[in-house]
C-alpha cells in the first residue's frame, strides 16, 4: 500500500465518523451539513482523481472505489456528492495547465455538475455566454465550480466551468432516497465562461501525460456510483447482523439470527455482494495496469468495467433488499437505518452510468454485434 493510497483510506474512514454522526442532519436538511464537508475537503476526499501535478491525489480508481465505499457505508448521501465530487475532478486532465492550476490548486475547492447539454451557448471571440438549468446536481451548493453541458452556437458540445457566484439554486430536491445529497435544480442566465474553462467532451485532448489521462471519465463515473451503491449494501447487511442477534420475532422463540432462513439469505446476499465487489476491483486493476503501460483502454476493458459496474450496484440493491426484508417491521420506520439504507440505494439504480438498461449494450458488446458506445 502506498503513502497516497493509504492516507486516503484512513481519510475516509475518519470522515465516515462525521459522516454517520450527521447523517440525520443531512437528511433533514437535504444536504449535506458543513461539518460533513469540512471532513470530506479536509481529507482531500472531495479531489481525489486531481493529478499531482496540480497538488491533488492522483488516486487509482481501486483506492477511489474503496474510499467512496467507506464513505457511503457510513452515509449514502456523504459517499453519493464524495463521488460525484472526486470523478468530476478527474476531468481536470483535460484543461490547459494553468488553467487546472487555477480551478483545481486550492485544495479546499470542490466541484460538479451536470454533464448533460441542458445549456445553450453564445460564443463571442475568447468566451461563450451560457444560460440553461440543470437537474441532479448532486453537492452543488458546497462547489467553487459548477459543472454544466452546453450545446453552443458554433456547433460544439462544451462543458464548462461556471463561477458559483453565477449559479442560481432552485429547491427542487424533495425525494424517496439519498436526500442529504443536494441534488437539486441550478441555472445559469448568461453566464460568462472563458473558453479556456471549457472542455469538448470526445474531442479535447489529455494535457499532461498521467494514467488518470488515459482512464475513461464514464468508466470512473460508473464505478463511483457503484461503490456508493456498495457502500449501502453493506451498511444494510451489518445492520441485519446487528439487529438479528437480539431480535426475536412475534410468535417466535428463537432471535432473528437463530433462524434459518435468516441464515440461508443473509449468506447469499453477503456472496453476492463480496464476489460484485471483487468482480468491479480486479477490472478496475486490469484496466489501471493498462492505462499506466500502454496509455489507452480499449473498448472491451471499458465494457468490462461497465458491466461489473452495473452488476455491482445491482447485488447491492439485492443485498439491501434481503436486511430490509429479513428484519421485520423494524424496517418500515424511518428511524431505522435499514428504511434509509432501502430508499438510498435504489435511487443509486436511477444514474445513467449503472441503469439496468444499460445490459442491452453491454449483451451486443458480448456477442460481436455493432452498438452504440459513445456513452461507455
Amino acid at each position: 500500500m502506498t503513502a497516497a493510497r493509504e492516507g486516503l483510506l484512513a481519510a475516509a474512514a475518519d470522515a465516515a465518523i462525521v459522516a454517520a454522526e450527521h447523517a440525520d442532519e443531512a437528511e433533514e436538511a437535504r444536504r449535506l451539513p458543513a461539518v460533513t464537508v469540512d471532513a470530506l475537503v479536509g481529507g482531500g476526499l472531495m479531489r481525489m482523481c486531481v493529478p499531482a501535478a496540480y497538488d491533488g491525489p492522483e488516486a487509482d480508481p481501486m483506492t477511489l472505489v474503496e474510499a467512496i465505499e467507506t464513505i457511503a457505508a457510513a452515509d449514502g448521501a456523504a459517499g453519493w456528492c464524495t463521488a460525484i465530487a472526486s470523478t468530476t475532478s478527474s476531468l481536470s486532465v483535460f484543461l490547459a495547465p494553468a488553467v487546472a492550476k487555477e480551478l483545481y490548486g486550492d485544495p479546499h475547492v470542490v466541484t460538479g455538475g451536470v454533464f448533460a447539454p441542458n445549456g445553450s451557448g453564445a460564443v463571442a471571440g475568447d468566451d461563450v455566454a451560457v444560460s440553461g438549468r440543470w437537474q441532479w446536481g448532486s453537492g452543488t451548493q458546497h462547489c467553487r465550480w459548477v459543472l454544466g453541458g452546453v450545446r453552443c452556437d458554433d456547433d460544439t458540445f462544451r462543458l464548462c466551468w461556471f463561477d458559483a457566484a453565477d449559479v442560481t439554486f432552485h429547491d427542487t430536491w424533495y425525494t424517496s432516497g439519498l436526500r442529504g445529497t443536494g441534488s437539486l435544480d441550478f441555472s445559469v442566465d448568461g453566464a460568462t465562461v472563458p473558453l479556456a474553462r471549457t472542455v469538448q467532451p470526445g474531442l479535447s485532448r489529455p494535457t499532461i501525460d498521467v494514467p488518470l489521462a488515459a482512464f475513461p471519465n464514464f468508466a470512473l463515473l460508473a464505478a463511483g456510483v457503484a461503490a456508493v451503491a456498495l457502500g449501502i449494501g453493506r451498511h444494510a447487511l451489518d445492520e441485519l447482523v446487528a439487529l438479528a442477534e437480539g431480535k426475536r420475532p412475534l410468535f417466535s422463540s428463537r432471535t432473528l439470527a437463530e433462524s434459518p432462513y435468516t441464515q440461508i439469505e443473509l449468506a447469499r446476499a453477503e456472496a453476492r455482494l463480496r464476489a460484485a465487489r471483487a468482480f468491479l476491483l480486479d477490472e478496475l486493476s486490469a484496466a489501471w495496469e493498462l492505462a499506466g503501460s500502454r496509455g489507452r483502454i480499449e473498448v472491451s476493458t471499458r465494457a468490462a468495467i461497465r458491466l461489473a459496474s452495473v452488476n455491482a450496484t445491482e447485488a447491492a440493491v439485492a443485498a439491501t433488499d434481503a436486511a430490509y426484508t429479513l428484519a421485520g417491521g423494524s424496517s418500515v420506520y424511518s428511524s431505522n437505518v435499514l428504511q434509509r439504507c432501502l430508499r438510498d440505494v435504489h435511487v443509486t439504480t436511477q444514474h445513467l452510468m449503472v441503469a439496468p438498461k444499460l445490459h442491452e449494450t453491454l449483451g451486443k458488446l458480448l456477442l460481436g454485434l455493432d452498438a452504440n458506445i459513445q456513452n461507455l
